[in-house]
């Protein structure tokens, strides 16, 4: 079995479900082509708030430790009642906490999500003072089969170096998931890691984002396609490229197959965490050797069950839950 860290954020989330807000097209913006509007000043009530434990870090942790997998959140969290409630729910679910960092006078993380109900889509208000402080202590990792490493916070460039240098030296395999600010910020750190990385998770916004900053080519019809995004980040990397898009499903390039998964069509009750619930499927299926085919089949199910249930964790399956819905799904070699 191997030792997966998953470096990145943790925190808790407060999910108020809502009808109010005005959705509105905005066709011209490539990577935000859908906004939702609140009237300035206005009060909303809300019927019923949900709270679950979040952040990319915490929930694939979650997900691959509840498909068998021993799994690690490297985090940091404020020495207040919301860290001692997200440390405990991290043991609750299994996920090791030997590599969480505990600061006085600092707060744990929390994130405001407003999600839409009729569609399930969701917009994250996240405060990270928490995970801005964070640390990479090499000492931590030195034991580690696999890093997983998610959007940093704070001096989140020098944390992605430190953390390649000791893969490399201890020969730890990495995987890898940017966040939205990560790319706008410094892409070329980005691009640094994505070279490091066995395999490289994005949605195709922030691939979009990627390949149109590398100035690679800007004719837009061509950032549309993701055979193309694949492949040239696949030159970046050499390892598995994959790429999600939402109800439209999931690709995957290994540098000699492209292929393609549609997402199992669920009424959507919350899509927070669904990237992620796909991410730990995906990535278990590949730490036990399935083929690129079902390594997508994995991850799509996971998701689709994800977004059933508010937050990133309460969906999640169990391997021998995601093996009974394989056969739902179809996955097409494209090229």
């Amino acid at each position: 079995m191997y030792n997966i860290i998953c470096i990145g954020s943790t925190s808790k989330d407060i999910f108020f479900p809502t009808n109010e807000g005005v959705i509105f097209d905005t066709p011209l913006e490539i990577t935000s082509q859908k906004k939702i509007a609140f009237e300035l000043g206005a009060k909303y009530q809300v019927k019923e708030r949900f709270e679950a434990l979040g952040g990319c870090a915490a929930n694939v942790a979650q997900g691959l430790t509840k498909l068998g997998e021993q799994s690690e959140c490297y985090s940091k969290i404020g020495d207040d009642e919301l860290g001692h409630w997200i440390k405990k729910t991290l043991i609750n679910g299994g996920v090791g906490v030997e590599a969480l960092e505990i600061e006085k006078e600092c707060k744990s993380d929390l994130s405001l999500i407003i999600v839409n109900m009729n569609s399930g889509e969701r917009t994250v208000f996240s405060d990270r003072d928490a995970n801005n402080k964070l640390t990479i202590l090499p000492e931590k990792l030195k034991h580690a089969h696999w890093i997983f490493i998610s959007s940093l916070n704070g001096d989140w460039q020098q944390h992605l170096r430190t953390i390649l240098v000791i893969a490399k030296e201890k020969n730890i395999r990495v995987a890898f998931n940017p966040g939205q600010k990560n790319i706008k910020t410094d892409l070329l750190e980005v691009t640094n890691a994505i070279t490091a990385s066995e395999i490289f998770f994005i949605n195709k916004d922030e691939a979009i984002e990627i390949v149109g900053g590398l100035g690679d080519n800007m004719i837009s019809e061509l950032l549309e396609n993701e055979e193309y995004l694949a492949k040239v980040l696949y030159r970046l990397s050499r390892g598995i490229i994959v790429i999600t898009d939402g109800e439209r499903g999931a690709w995957c390039y290994n540098g000699d197959s492209f292929f393609h998964g549609d997402a199992l069509i669920q009424k959507a009750v919350d899509t927070t965490g669904a990237g992620d619930a796909f991410t730990s499927g995906f990535f278990a299926a590949y730490l036990k050797g399935k083929d690129p085919e079902e390594c997508l089949s994995w991850g799509i199910v996971n998701s689709s069950s994800s977004v059933k249930e508010y937050g990133g964790q309460k969906g999640l399956l169990t391997q021998e839950e995601i093996e009974k819905m394989l056969s739902q799904i179809k996955i097409k070699k494209v090229n």
